[in-house]
């Protein structure tokens, strides 16, 4: 359910740490150029376009990406050579724009926000490292570097998705209509794998609920020897459907979205292989859960897979080998969370040798790796067995970036400095050698080729706006981006600082000031929230939303944001302190430290705060203005108002079965409308198909029942983004206009 409202702009994760000491107020930078909405949310925004689709060539020599002008119709596939460090064009913009058409040109919104919002990719390259693949909106064409011609490889009026080349570069595979098709390169032709017909079964595809809430991005790999392919078929039949409406037709267009809320069937998912040339699939069963989820599957080796079962609860995550020749499947090792879940993620690696895997596990109360080894000739033969935990301390592990084989080195980001930041960290794969790689204190993405030898850092901080680098290990980077300079604007900087929370559990903060001299005796103070389990808002980074929160500075707020419990990158007993119930522990540690805020800055106003969030935060919104008095306005975008309307992984993920929890689920925020405190404005998207638009037609109506005033703003056809400049700038304008009224 994460989602950042600014997700339009350059964002990645953490932040220097300050306390404040003397006066509030901090030092204007020099500013020459007024920060403005308009500036904000035009196409580019203030720093200019990223690069877009940064991708490694299988030979390791080359590093790829998109860059577009401003506008984003412009654009060049740029590649850096590994080696040197040199930057030219590999497909000129001519050709570009018709095989790979800008995304803003798209016309409907949901289906711009699915390619931006799960980042899908416009282009693969071929394994020979000389061809490219482009995606034209559904429609694949095949580029060769060498001849620089592109070449169309499908023309039927069903769009081809998620394109995948064999090993040996000769087919192509895909996904149309539900089904899995291969198509041989030499003689041009297309073969249909999987023929199902019903509209319900799919084979290979991904559906929105494990897209969106497992991260799952493909469901079918090419076996290494390129004859058979492995998928996960999803059978949607008794999901229900939610209509989405098109109000903007005279004769109105529904669209049905297979969408399981809490409670209501899964999809039934089931492995299985099939020949590359064709052939009956065989189907292999792997547990007696009724309703399991499969978040991750793939090749061991030629003959065996792995495959990853997580149960409907949440709490238990099974790994099974398969040899899909004999038939026969095992357990080999079993991953148990009691009074907790487990949080699926891509650190599962087996390494080169064969006969190792990278697991990470929340076992000892952080996130941590752990290497296992199994039977190489034989991996059915025994369990796992675990040979050495990696890393260890108060720290998070936030994924496994990449492996260098030769070496014995795994890469991996951790926040183990401060977790606020984002690192990346190297460790031997004895357990030695724990050793920090990046340089700057900030939030670092990282992109690793495939040989671990290099790879493309994304580097930000507070008031650093992104930059990227070509970098290998020990060797420092070359910057081949950078944003453009913000000095200009006279941004002003944060304030780090922690707080307590009743059990003594330190939340970290954020404070915005407004310059000094602004002419305040007491200053209005804005609390900026999104409270849930699934993003992280105070960190060393720089983060888009931060530009809005700098206009309401400059124009006298401050600007307030806190980590409490239940938010990710802390430990366990951190995170899980929510479970089984969404609000009460939230709003607690919020009020818990304002509280110590307002003693130690005593200019900010206790009479006049605000609050605002999405998605998340705009449900914490509406729980913090219905269940205290602290807040005098308050701005809910797009929240979820009873916990029953949102999707089954989710929702139960956190607060169990609603069968099972019916106090926690039936204590719904338009049960609590008769309790508004302040100025309330709540804004949604007709067509949001993640946070329906039912649950803020269920809160005006009872908000309407209660007798309390508020006003409500709906942007037809927009979804969960409610993006593009003009709802931006209108939505955003209307914000600051209402916090002016009510705090002022």
């Amino acid at each position: 359910m994460k989602f950042w409202p600014f997700s339009c702009l350059p964002a990645v994760f953490l932040a220097l740490f300050f306390f404040i000491s003397g006066h509030p107020a901090v030092a204007q930078a020099s500013q020459t150029k007024p920060l403005t909405i308009e500036a904000i949310f035009a196409e580019g925004g203030i720093t200019g376009r990223a690069p877009e689709n940064l991708k490694w060539s299988p030979d390791n020599s080359k590093l790829s990406f998109v860059q577009r002008d401003d506008s984003g119709d412009n654009g060049e596939l740029f590649y850096v050579d590994a080696a040197t460090g040199e930057k030219k064009v590999l497909v000129s913009q001519g050709k570009l724009s018709s095989l790979a058409p800008p995304v803003n040109q798209i016309q409907d919104e949901r289906e711009k926000e699915r390619l931006l919002r799960y980042h899908v990719a416009e282009y693969l390259w071929a394994p020979d490292s000389k061809t490219l693949l482009f995606d034209s909106r559904g429609q694949l064409w095949l580029y060769s570097l060498e001849k620089g011609i592109g070449v169309q490889l499908t023309s039927s009026a069903d769009p081809s998705q998620d394109p995948k080349f064999s090993p040996d570069g000769t087919r192509l595979a895909y996904v149309r209509k539900h089904n899995l098709l291969v198509h041989d390169l030499a003689a041009n032709s297309e073969k249909q794998l999987t023929g199902d017909k019903d509209e319900n079964l799919l084979n290979g595809e991904v559906d929105w609920v494990y897209e969106e809430e497992l991260g799952v991005r493909s469901n079918y790999f090419w076996s290494p020897d390129g004859k058979q392919l492995v998928f996960l078929q999803m059978d949607e039949t008794h999901v229900p459907n939610y209509p989405i409406t098109n109000w903007m037709p005279t004769h109105p267009v529904v669209e049905q979205e297979k969408y399981p809320k809490a409670g209501d069937p899964n999809p039934a998912v089931r492995i299985g292989v099939i020949d590359s040339k064709g052939g009956k699939t065989k189907w292999f069963s792997l547990t007696t859960d009724s309703e399991p989820y499969i978040p991750r599957f793939g090749w061991i080796r030629d003959g065996f897979v792995w495959v990853e079962v997580l149960n409907r609860a949440q709490d238990k995550l099974d790994l099974y080998f398969i040899d899909v020749h004999g038939g026969r499947t095992r357990k080999v090792l079993s991953e148990q969370c009691e009074g907790c879940w487990i949080n699926v993620n891509d650190d599962f690696k087996i390494l080169k040798s064969g006969d190792k895997f990278l697991w990470s596990s929340w076992r000892d109360g952080n996130t941590h790796l752990y290497l296992y080894s199994f039977n190489k000739e034989n991996p059915l033969a025994d369990d796992a067995k675990l040979e050495k935990q990696l890393t260890s301390g108060d720290f998070e592990v936030l994924g496994v970036e990449g492996v260098d084989d030769s070496t014995g080195t795994v890469y991996f980001s951790c926040n183990k400095d401060d977790a606020r930041q984002r690192q990346l960290y190297s460790v031997k794969l004895d357990g030695s050698a724990l050793t920090r790689v990046s340089a700057e204190d900030g939030s670092h993405g990282v992109s690793f080729a495939d040989d671990g030898k290099r790879y493309a850092d994304n580097f930000s901080a507070t008031l650093q706006p992104p930059q990227y680098s070509l970098c290998s290990p020990g060797s420092g980077c070359k910057k081949i981006w950078q944003s453009r300079s913000i000095e200009s604007y006279g941004l002003l900087p944060p304030k780090f600082l922690d707080f307590k929370a009743d059990d003594g559990t330190t939340l970290h903060g954020e404070l915005l000031l407004p310059p000094a001299g602004s002419g305040n005796t007491k200053i209005p103070l804005i609390v900026y929230i999104y409270g849930g389990p699934a993003a992280q808002t105070v960190t060393n980074s720089w983060d888009g939303g931060d530009l809005f929160h700098q206009i309401l500075a400059q124009k006298g707020f401050a600007i307030f944001t806190v980590d409490n419990r239940g938010t990710p990158n802390r430990d366990r007993k951190f995170q899980v302190a929510i479970r089984h119930q969404f609000g009460a522990i939230e709003l607690k540690d919020q009020l818990a430290a304002l509280d110590q805020l307002f003693t130690e800055v005593p200019q900010l106003d206790r009479t006049r705060v605000g609050i605002w969030g999405w998605s998340n935060g705009g449900s914490m919104t509406l729980y913090s203005v219905t269940h205290s008095d602290a807040f005098k306005a308050g701005i809910s975008v797009a929240p979820v108002t009873d916990w029953h309307n949102y999707d089954s992984i989710y929702t139960e993920r956190y607060m169990g079965l609603p069968n099972e929890n019916a106090k926690a689920y039936d204590d719904t925020l338009p049960k609590a409308a008769g309790n508004l405190h302040g100025a309330l404005l709540l804004v949604h998207g007709t067509s949001d198909d993640n946070v329906h638009f039912q649950n803020s037609v269920q809160m005006i109506d009872a908000l309407i029942k209660a007798g309390k005033q508020f006003r409500f703003m709906v942007y037809p056809g927009k979804t969960h983004g409610i993006s593009g400049p003009d709802a931006s700038m209108h939505l955003f304008h209307m914000m600051e206009d209402h916090f002016a009224q009510d705090l002022k």
